[in-house]
């Protein structure tokens, strides 16, 4: 009985996999937030290094991961896909559920796939010092890390409730050197502009956003980096995905659904990408569903559109399913996920229908996180419950059924730095606020007229 399938080190992918060059249908451009015209390499420059930017508009299907990352990445990858027996002995279920677990990177989750990528790639530009956003601790821990790594000061805006709810990520991040500062704050024109409306605002990853995007504009040796979202991000993700394809094959199984969290997008594209691909190539018969909050749900209640992808309007605009720049998500603990947008690539593939979308409460999903932390060991990331949630709901859909599916889920961190929202959960004063359906219509009625 093989529960645990591990790579060797010489399998660990030597490219990343864009997705781009085998869309039927291409995507959209983003626009100048000014003049609502398709920017150019040049209008990205003060954020990005031009590595970056190449790779955020490429049409090559394979693009090479440089040595210097691939050596970072060997500390922890490639990492192990589990077979979840005790899951599913304790569902009762004829399904086979599988889950690629990206908790054993040095910050706790997937996003050092893309931050250590990111950190080389600017040092390489010359840049000393990066601004960054994020919601509850994941991304800033890991480009904390990353920044460590590759000496660089990382300078990040934290959303205000998370900051609170989880005050070890930032110590985490303060250990590796980097600076965290609660957002919305009085360091920055975007975060006074919110606090003079409202002093006691959450904030939110919009917000935050805005905060970073204007320290780094303003700073000619600083650039800014984005943990989820963009097409080089999502790019940066697939060695989730291309290493569960060779473990998937040493199980001599494949996949019928995949199932992903999504907030902005990456970890869901980390792993589904690359089989996305396959079905494509191959006309594979496999389920992709992406899994979101219902307090904060772009892809199920928000609207296709152009819209900014942050508060204060200071990005490019970019075609995504969104409920509104100006939506502020209640403060439920999957801090990930509190995103009004997203992803302009997963919003293409929802909009084009090669993937599903569907939305769950957070008591629901912690629920079904504590299920699998006394059968499977792991306690997942609140946000990573939403993927342990939804797959447990097709395997019990299985057991209705009576069929033996094969479910596959992306587990893309653990929660050890997460405890208070189980705490609330096992104290039962967890809160289970649904989106405000009138304040996204309110929000979306301001979308940008094009």
């Amino acid at each position: 009985m093989q529960t645990k399938i591990i790579l060797e080190e010489k399998d660990l992918p030597k490219h990343w996999y864009n997705i781009s060059p085998d869309l039927p249908e291409p995507m959209s451009p983003p626009l100048h937030p000014g003049t609502k015209k398709p920017i150019g390499p040049d209008d990205l420059a003060p954020l990005f290094p031009m590595s970056l930017i190449a790779q955020e508009v490429s049409m090559e299907r394979e693009i090479e991961i440089p040595e210097p990352v691939r050596a970072v990445y060997k500390q922890w990858r490639p990492s192990p896909l589990f077979r979840a027996y005790n899951l599913e002995k304790f569902l009762d279920t004829p399904a086979k559920i599988y889950y690629k677990y990206e908790g054993l990177s040095p910050s706790g989750s997937h996003k050092p796939n893309t931050s250590i990528a990111q950190a080389f790639y600017n040092k390489e530009a010359g840049i000393k010092r990066i601004s960054t956003e994020t919601g509850a601790g994941q991304w800033g821990s890991a480009l904390s890390y990353a920044g460590a790594i590759f000496g660089l000061d990382i300078e990040v805006y934290m959303v205000k409730i998370s900051y609170h709810q989880k005050p070890y990520r930032k110590s985490l991040m303060e250990s590796y050197g980097a600076k965290c500062i609660p957002s919305p704050s009085e360091t920055t024109n975007a975060g006074r502009a919110i606090l003079e409306k409202d002093r006691n605002s959450n904030g939110s990853l919009g917000i935050a956003i805005s905060e970073a995007v204007e320290v780094a504009a303003q700073n000619s040796n600083t650039n800014y980096a984005l943990g989820s979202v963009l097409n080089h991000v999502l790019l940066h993700q697939t060695v989730i995905g291309l290493e569960a394809i060779k473990q998937m094959e040493i199980a001599d199984v494949y996949p019928d659904i995949i199932i992903g969290c999504t907030g902005g997008g990456s970890n869901f594209a980390g792993i589904v990408l690359p089989f996305l691909g396959k079905a494509i190539k191959e006309n594979k018969n496999t389920r992709f569903i992406a899994v979101e909050p219902s307090a904060c749900p772009s892809l199920t209640k928000g609207k296709f559109a152009y819209d900014y992808g942050d508060t204060m309007h200071l990005t490019p605009l970019v075609k995504m399913y969104t409920l509104g720049a100006d939506f502020m998500p209640p403060g439920f603990h999957s801090g990930g996920l509190r995103y009004h947008g997203m992803s302009p690539l997963i919003s293409h593939l929802k909009n084009h229908s090669y993937i599903e979308a569907e939305s769950f409460f957070q008591n629901d999903c912690l629920k079904s996180g504590i299920t699998f932390a006394k059968t499977e060991g792991i306690i997942p990331a609140p946000e990573a419950s939403h993927a342990v949630h939804g797959a447990i709901a097709k395997a019990l859909e299985c057991k209705r059924d009576g069929t033996a599916k094969t479910i596959l889920f992306n587990l893309c961190g653990h929660g050890y730095f997460d405890m208070k929202a189980y705490e609330d959960f096992l104290a039962g004063t967890l809160d289970d606020s649904l989106f405000d359906e009138t304040s996204i219509t309110e929000s979306l009625t301001k979308l940008p007229v094009l």
